[in-house]
């Protein structure tokens, strides 16, 4: 067993926003319940990246993945014309995942114009569908199968922007068939698959439906958010899951993120690095430096911020 990580790292995922724009109507307190969260209230606050870096205080972080946080879907270009002017001095949303609705018919020049930005790396476009619409966070299911959908993310490849991929365990093997008929394009799973069922058929669902999915070799994995389904959780509840999602997709093909301040709700950022060192430190301290730090910055392309000297090399 090596040593508890003390590296750098890289969070892979996490939100900032301003509710005093009022861009985030999931966050109104007249909005209702979203994708079986639970209460929102501790949320309906400002995140910025003062909070994160407090929030973050303890651990090795150099830099960060900003995730697309749910801003108003007419003005997805607003949420990153924002994030430009936040300060990035201490690598805070280094990088961006930004939102363009793809079944759009704007999509082409909504992806040009987010691509134009150098700090743009990927695009999400949450697809997570389920039967009870308290634990949705789309309004129709068989969005990926959408011919216009499908011509949106067509466009991403060409402008070497991954596809932040957010599902159901419901929907991966859909995700798995989506990622065969794009070779071409790397996806990147979100929050584990976010394993919701948590009963024994539940959790057995989501293995065999990861596993499918990680033989596409276009797909990496963020091990993110495990709390969000599992509220009372512990180490051991959730050390299977993570070392699931590794013994599926290696140790190459994996990174950590933090989802805050959503994954607050039911964890502390202590608390959520301290178990993902924990449940790492099985590993070799090459394992465990790519999965906190060097499989986020090649896949997220921080690799220019290391030869300025901004990142260790």
């Amino acid at each position: 067993m090596s040593k508890p990580y003390s590296g750098p790292i890289i969070d892979a995922h996490h939100h900032l926003w301003d509710l005093g724009l009022g861009r985030h109507p999931w966050l109104a307190t007249t909005a209702g319940e979203r994708g079986g969260l639970g209460e929102l209230g501790p949320l309906r606050r400002n995140y910025l990246p003062e909070d994160y870096l407090r929030d973050a205080s303890r651990h090795n972080v150099v830099a960060t993945v900003h995730v697309e946080a749910g801003w108003a879907g007419d003005d997805c270009v607003g949420e990153t014309q924002w994030l430009e002017t936040l300060d990035k001095s201490r690598g805070v949303a280094a990088r961006y995942v930004v939102h363009v609705p793809l079944a759009n018919h704007q999509a082409p020049a909504l992806v040009e114009a987010q691509a134009a930005f150098d700090r743009v790396v990927g695009v999400r476009d949450i697809l997570s569908w389920d039967p009870d619409p308290a634990r949705r966070f789309v309004a129709r299911d068989g969005i990926m199968n959408d011919p216009a959908w499908r011509a949106g993310l067509a466009l991403l490849a060409g402008h070497r922007l991954i596809f932040d991929l957010m599902v159901f365990p419901r929907q991966l093997t859909g995700a798995a068939r989506l990622a065969a008929a794009y070779p071409n394009q790397l996806f990147v799973l979100n929050h584990c698959g976010s394993p919701i069922d948590r009963d024994a058929d539940g959790m057995r669902a989501w293995r065999e439906a990861l596993r499918l999915l990680s033989e596409r070799d276009n797909v990496a994995i963020k091990i993110s958010d495990l709390v969000a389904y599992d509220h009372d959780w512990t180490l051991d509840s959730l050390k299977p899951v993570v070392m699931h999602c590794i013994d599926c997709f290696g140790t190459q093909r994996a990174m950590f993120g933090s989802d805050f301040p959503v994954a607050g709700l039911h964890a502390s950022f202590d608390a959520v690095y301290d178990s993902f060192k924990a449940i790492a430190g099985e590993l070799s301290a090459d394992e465990q430096t790519a999965l906190f730090f060097g499989n986020a910055r090649r896949i997220y392309r921080l690799d220019d911020m290391s030869s300025a000297g901004l990142l260790p090399a």
